[in-house]
């Protein structure tokens, strides 16, 4: 039999993990099946790329895909800090995290603003319930007003929408999808890939066993029957000669990402422009008034720089920087202490 590989020439099997222990129909799992694929399709080098996660059930999630990265599993709600701490150490690397809404909306929404707000060269994929699945189901702070879990009340609490928050921040690519939408988490998850800079994708992920009953706003079904497509997706890799690919039916605009890669977007039903903030914000407090999921490539902005442009970081990664390149001679250290003191 021969095996397929990709354009680096690596079969799928290099991008694989460990075998999940998370609740059998978990949505997390279908996302780690789409995580290993985008991969595989956009040619990473799995030796190149780091996982880092927090805690939760969304964060152990790393160890099921890409057996073969580096990965960093670290304190609740701190990995933004850590993944900042590497990035800046090693730029060479890509840098694909994985969180929950515990760990980013709660405890670690401080370690989330500003890695949004520094712009940060990473994925952040973030695995979005409305539970706390490992303490027996909670509502975090994502959970939607008037949702009700399998047992207890319904919850009563303005949800955090990280989405939201990410734009006012000036994230550079924010996207919203579902675990059940694999075509559509494929196609944002490549694009996210390709992006230079913070690239958000918050999956509505529901939990089979805390929050999947018909009362729940985030069950399977629910946010099936409620989801509002912005558009239809097809990831053009810059692999693949554009001619390749199958014009879609109806109206469709491209969007060039970093690495040259496109994303293009067919229009179903809105003329929603990813360039325009005010748009996806009104895109989403339109669908949380109507009790709906709004879904798709909210907000996209290629000219920021990124954090390491911003430190103006060189070429070569800190971490392999010689030593004697790295720590300034003594005659050295006293011209910049006396320029310091204003005596230069």
């Amino acid at each position: 039999m021969t095996i397929k590989l990709n354009v680096i020439d690596l079969p799928k099997d290099d991008y694989k993990g460990g075998k999940s222990t998370l609740c059998p129909g978990c949505g997390h799992d279908q996302i780690s099946n789409v995580i290993i694929n985008a991969a595989w399709d956009n040619g990473l080098h799995p030796e190149k790329l780091a996982k880092m996660s927090g805690i939760g059930c969304s964060s152990k999630t790393p160890a099921y895909f890409l057996g073969k990265s580096h990965g960093f599993n670290t304190v609740h709600g701190r990995m933004p800090a850590v993944t900042t701490g590497a990035a800046m150490g090693n730029r060479g690397l890509t840098f694909l995290a994985v969180s929950g809404d515990g760990d980013s909306a709660s405890i670690g929404i401080g370690q989330f603003i500003h890695a949004v707000r520094r712009n940060l060269d990473m994925v952040y994929v973030l695995e979005n319930n409305g539970v706390y699945g490992l303490t027996k189901g909670q509502y975090s702070a994502t959970a939607v007003k008037g949702s009700k879990k399998k047992k207890g009340p319904a919850n009563e609490h303005q949800p955090i929408d990280l989405c939201k928050l990410a734009i006012n921040l000036g994230c550079t690519f924010v996207a919203r999808s579902f675990s059940g939408s694999k075509k559509q988490l494929t196609a944002l998850m490549k694009a996210a890939m390709s992006h230079k800079g913070f690239a958000l994708i918050d999956v509505i992920s529901p939990c089979v066993t805390f929050n999947n009953n018909d009362e729940s706003l985030r069950s399977y079904t629910y946010v099936k029957d409620n989801d509002v497509e912005l558009h239809a997706y097809d990831y053009i890799p810059t692999q693949t000669p554009i001619e390749s690919a199958a014009s879609p039916e109806g109206e469709f605009h491209d969007i060039t990402l970093f690495d040259g890669s496109i994303l293009r977007l067919e229009t179903i039903g809105s003329d929603h422009d990813p360039s325009d903030a005010m748009a996806a914000l009104n895109a989403l407090h339109k669908a949380e008034s109507e009790d709906k999921h709004v879904t798709g490539l909210l907000y996209f902005d290629p000219t920021r720089a990124t954090a390491v442009e911003d430190q103006c970081l060189v070429e070569t990664p800190l971490s392999e920087v010689d030593d004697s390149n790295m720590r300034p001679s003594a005659a050295t250290l006293d011209t910049l202490n006396a320029r310091f003191r204003g005596k230069a």
